[in-house]
């Protein structure tokens, strides 16, 4: 069995209902978190999943609604008592300003270690049991990278856009997945997010059956009636809804 479990869904202005957008994949291979958006350690625990049974940490970028939560997961994670290092695989430019992030702390021995796991935006990561992780860069203000989870036959396929605007690589990686957690943070069309409608867009051309919008916010982007419309408008004829904080997606 395989699992995305949606641990924060809103955009860098977080509302009521919605933290920054990160998620934990819970299958071969996991748990892996992607992200660390604020209360990482606790919203683990809310989904059922040990904080210290991580097996890694994925970062997309390195923009602070996406990394903000690193430094205390780590610090508790220490206090709880795990010891050894976790894998943290991120682009190297991530890696560079998230390791200062780290050191500005003065965490020390204090946190688990990192163990820093360069990638490219064109991977390609067995996770075991014929499951494989793929990468593609996304259309970003920061280098960033979206990710596709596969099985061996090809039919159980999730794939999560990360931060983009709408983007030739990003709808490569989708084609054919069975589920789309796309970003919709905009109203109207910018160079480095989504609308909801260009998120359709993108579904639909994939082939993707189930479209699931997370950084997202009924404040900043529109109303959640008017985004599923929008989804629609563009043309999207699978299942769309709004992404929930604690969502669990069977793959």
């Amino acid at each position: 069995m395989a699992r995305m479990i949606l641990l924060g869904v809103g955009t860098a202005v977080p509302d009521e209902q919605r933290g920054h957008t990160h998620m934990v994949w819970d299958g071969p291979g996991g748990p892996m978190l992607i992200d660390a958006g604020g209360s990482t350690y606790q919203r683990l625990l809310q989904a059922g999943i040990d904080p210290r049974t991580l097996t890694a940490i994925i970062l997309t970028h390195s923009h602070a609604d996406h990394i903000n939560g690193l430094p205390a997961l780590l610090f508790s994670m220490s206090l709880a008592g795990r010891g050894e290092p976790i894998p943290i695989y991120a682009l190297p430019e991530t890696i560079s300003v998230t390791a200062r992030v780290l050191d500005a702390f003065g965490l020390e021995k204090y946190m688990v270690q990192p163990e820093w796991r360069p990638v490219s935006a064109h991977e390609e990561l067995p996770l075991g049991a014929g499951w494989l992780l793929k990468t593609a860069p996304t259309l970003h203000t920061r280098p960033c990278f979206a990710l596709r989870f596969s099985d061996v036959t090809g039919t159980h396929v999730l794939t999560y856009s990360a931060d983009t605007a709408p983007y030739a690589p990003v709808q490569h990686l989708a084609h054919g997945s069975r589920i789309l957690i796309h970003e919709a943070t905009e109203h109207e069309p910018t160079t480095y997010h989504t609308t909801p409608r260009e998120a359709g867009q993108v579904a639909q051309r994939a082939g993707a059956k189930r479209l699931i919008l997370v950084h997202y916010s009924p404040h900043w982007t529109m109303p959640e009636a008017d985004a599923l419309a929008e989804v629609r408008a563009g043309g999207f004829t699978g299942i769309a809804e709004i992404g929930r904080e604690q969502q669990v997606i069977e793959v």
